[in-house]
């Protein structure tokens, strides 16, 4: 047998590609997924509540083709995933506790449930990982570990590398490269950041949370610090992580506070510094200051203590793709039709996902996305 075609990834965009797909011009088709489940990366997503969109999506907060990602936005928006899910009774609800603007599902598995009843009518081959990729003859021929699957065209939505536990792998930049395509150098992103000996500190406060803003260039990011045993995490860390080259970051650990009007009088400065006093005695130790009143310190420790506004570090690198929500780089999008996600460079074979050098923030911007990237796709097939 020889499908119509084949989908590579049975993840976020696979799916969404195969619920848009013309049942009735392609009434043979099939996925191919690593894992014994589908989705299984969207089922842990949101803390397993699928944070799905935002509402404050722009091109600003994607790395990537700028022109390619304003475009899907306009096609697909927010308006229209969010009109999608709720036609097929999933209800995302806006809750910006974590960023601002995201919506979040009651369930990830409400989601995945949405696309199994609307791809029931596809072939779902579970538990194969794809070897290689031939073409012969105007046919596709996949080579798995269990069987070869022919098929007239080929889209390939496998993801990136992050999250290796969950069936992530090199596939689809592997199948890029076997037909010329370049790849953008690819590294963990939305991820927390390891630290250097003079930051040690921070492994100190596991567990302390709190509010920050995270400068990188000319880009400012505000939301929750979370300090962690090998160095910081949370929303703004993560979100700071995608823009995050080499060299310094700052932190102002007190966004809402003008520190001179702090500094004043005779408190000690645990006391009068707004903060967790766990993370204040540990500043101050890196800082070689003790904790006393306000009124007994010098003039260089005052500066020293002010820093706090602007926390100047370089992070050593960041807890890998182990740990990383996404990977930022992939395929070349200049080498991909931007109508179709058509490969230029050979027939009849696609990319969408995570595996295109397209990357958004935290917050619900990856799969909205995608999924546009899927609509676009599929409609123009």
């Amino acid at each position: 047998m020889i499908y119509d075609v084949a989908i590579i990834g049975g993840g976020a965009s696979g799916l969404m590609f195969a619920s848009y797909l013309n049942k009735r011009k392609y009434k043979n088709a099939c996925i191919i997924e690593t894992n014994t489940k589908l989705a299984q990366k969207l089922k842990v997503s949101g803390g397993s509540k699928c944070n799905i969109t935002n509402d404050k999506i722009t091109s600003k907060n994607y790395l990537g083709d700028e022109s390619l990602v304003s475009n899907l936005l306009k096609e697909y928006s927010n308006k229209d995933l969010l009109e999608f899910l709720n036609k097929n009774n999933v209800h995302p609800k806006l809750n910006p506790k974590i960023v601002k603007g995201t919506y979040f599902c009651n369930s990830s598995q409400d989601v995945i449930d949405m696309f199994s009843k609307l791809t029931s009518h596809i072939k779902k081959y579970l538990d194969t990982k794809v070897l290689d990729l031939e073409f012969k003859n105007d046919v596709y021929e996949i080579k798995t570990n269990k069987q070869k699957i022919l098929a007239k065209k080929v889209v390939v939505s496998s993801g990136g590398l992050s999250y290796p536990a969950l069936g992530a792998s090199s596939v689809a930049y592997d199948i890029a490269k076997k037909f010329g395509h370049t790849i953008e150098k690819c590294e963990p992103a939305l991820v927390g950041y390891t630290v250097q000996k003079d930051q040690f500190w921070f492994k100190k406060l596991a567990g302390v949370s709190l509010y920050a803003n995270i400068f990188i260039d000319n880009r400012k990011f505000e939301g929750s610090l979370l300090f962690a045993h090998k160095g910081c995490s949370g929303p703004v860390v993560l979100t700071s992580s995608l823009f995050w080259q080499k060299g310094k970051i700052a932190v102002d650990f007190l966004p809402k506070e003008n520190i001179d009007k702090l500094l004043v009088g005779n408190k000690n400065i645990s006391t009068a510094i707004p903060l967790p006093k766990r993370f204040i005695l540990e500043f101050l130790e890196s800082l070689d200051i003790k904790d006393k009143p306000i009124n007994k310190l010098t003039n260089e420790e005052l500066q020293k203590i002010k820093t706090i506004k602007y926390y100047e570090f370089a992070p050593a690198g960041n807890f890998g793709y182990t740990k990383a929500e996404v990977t930022k780089g992939g395929i070349n999008t200049n080498e991909i039709n931007h109508s179709t996600f058509e490969s230029n460079l050979q027939k009849n074979l696609y990319f969408i996902g995570e595996c295109l050098d397209v990357t958004g923030q935290l917050g619900g911007f990856n799969f909205q996305i995608v999924f546009a990237q899927s609509y676009r796709c599929a409609i123009n097939f």
